[in-house]
């Protein structure tokens, strides 16, 4: 990848972020064979409940952004049971705290899985705690919905994919940033799969799009050092920072940021991980001007976002914000439900059968299920965060763009996969 030096210390640090499971070797690598010679893991579908597996970070350093994911699955386990449940059975959630720790995530997926003896479970952030648990899933046969953007390359025959992928966030933003005329660009990551992936694709975008990568640089997740990579930045002569640090690194980077007395009109950054409750975490001093790509907002417009921003806050508080990892979230269990009642059936491999065209009026606006990857249809939004603490969008794609997730619709993805 041109321009990326990965140095010892950076290679140990990926390293030890993806744990025992192994997983780096399979970043930017074609996955999900579905090959795993384990036992198919079966569902206890026997009584009137159903359990289903909630696993996200509960403490750590995630704990920022994924305490609100879990907080969105419980109200829509909340929503379906009041609507008479799946398929005549009450769901019961079953809560797992990954910790910010990827053998953790992997252990408790085992637990849900063969413990709990889940029909599904909905989790994860980082594609550190993912890949980390892609094997447990293959191994099982069992389900997992993962609700957050990433880095595309990856398909997995027991995952389905609610956030965005590369072509559905990173790429529609890099578009963005070239029609602004700010095409000099820093890039600035946490040092783990997701970072470096998407600024290998970011690279070979800027090379085929007339743009420049002037600068790259990615600190250990959880890092609140960030006095040497913003002077670096302030001295390379970007036109803009393409932002994709994870966590609570984002508090520390973008204090560091101000103080070093740049601003959103004179080197605006665009970020791919901060949503609306990583604004009010942050604070908005600190963030007004800059800018996010998602594919939802709280200001989304639309009578689906109206009842789900006011069945949270309900739920949580009048002055909790709503972003676009916890609404995937709350997507994909009203997904699942969708799946198995046309499947008619709990079994994997029904629900898998069933899932294709699966269409849900969402907060975010119509998504529809492509079966053929497991991802879905979704909108492309980039938002200008505002003193207000929420993030108004400024464009969008006009429709929602079709998932491509290891970019074969575009040239100059050649060989990243």
């Amino acid at each position: 990848m041109s321009g990326l030096i990965l140095t010892r210390r950076g290679l140990l640090t990926s390293m030890s972020a993806v744990g025992a499971a192994g997983v780096l070797a399979a970043c930017g690598a074609k996955t999900g064979s579905g090959t795993s010679s384990g036992a198919e893991a079966k569902a206890d579908t026997s009584g009137a409940t159903v359990k289903v597996g909630l696993l996200n970070s509960l403490s750590g350093t995630m704990a920022i952004s994924e305490v609100t994911v879990h907080n969105a699955l419980l109200l829509a386990v909340k929503e379906v049971n009041a609507s008479g449940g799946v398929l005549g059975k009450k769901l019961e959630p079953v809560s797992q705290d990954g910790a910010s720790d990827w053998p953790t995530f992997a252990e408790k997926a085992e637990a849900l899985i063969t413990d709990d003896k889940v029909a599904a479970t909905f989790g994860c952030w980082t594609s550190a705690s993912r890949k980390a648990v892609k094997p447990v899933f293959e191994r099982y046969r069992s389900l997992l919905f993962y609700p957050v953007q990433y880095e595309g390359l990856e398909q997995s025959p027991y995952i389905f994919y609610t956030g965005a992928t590369t072509n559905q966030q990173i790429v529609p933003a890099l578009e963005y940033l070239k029609k602004q005329g700010l095409t000099r660009l820093y890039l600035v990551g946490s040092d783990y799969v997701f970072p470096r992936t998407a600024n290998k694709i970011i690279q070979a975008y800027a090379e085929a799009n007339g743009m420049r990568v002037v600068g790259e640089d990615y600190a250990p997740l959880g890092s609140t050092e960030f006095s040497t990579i913003v002077n670096k930045v302030k001295g390379a002569g970007a036109d803009a920072v393409f932002n994709t640090l994870n966590g609570d690194s984002n508090v520390a980077f973008f204090k560091e940021y101000k103080s070093a007395g740049l601003t959103a009109k004179g080197l605006p950054v665009l970020s791919v991980s901060i949503a609306e409750e990583e604004v009010k975490s942050i604070g908005t001093q600190y963030l007004e001007g800059q800018l996010t790509a998602w594919n939802y907002y709280q200001t989304t417009p639309g009578a689906a976002n109206e009842r789900f921003r006011a069945a949270y806050q309900a739920a949580y508080g009048a002055d909790k914000p709503t972003s676009d990892p916890m609404e995937a979230a709350y997507n994909s269990v009203h997904l699942w439900k969708a799946m198995v009642e046309k499947a008619g059936s709990f079994d994997v491999a029904k629900v898998k059968a069933a899932s294709d065209g699966i269409t849900l009026d969402s907060p975010e606006g119509t998504i529809t299920v492509d079966g053929a990857t497991q991802h879905v249809h979704k909108t492309a939004r980039i938002g200008r965060i505002g003193a207000n603490g929420l993030i108004d969008e400024v464009w969008n794609s006009g429709g929602p763009i079709a998932p491509d997730p290891y970019l074969k619709g575009y040239p100059w993805a050649a060989g990243l996969s």
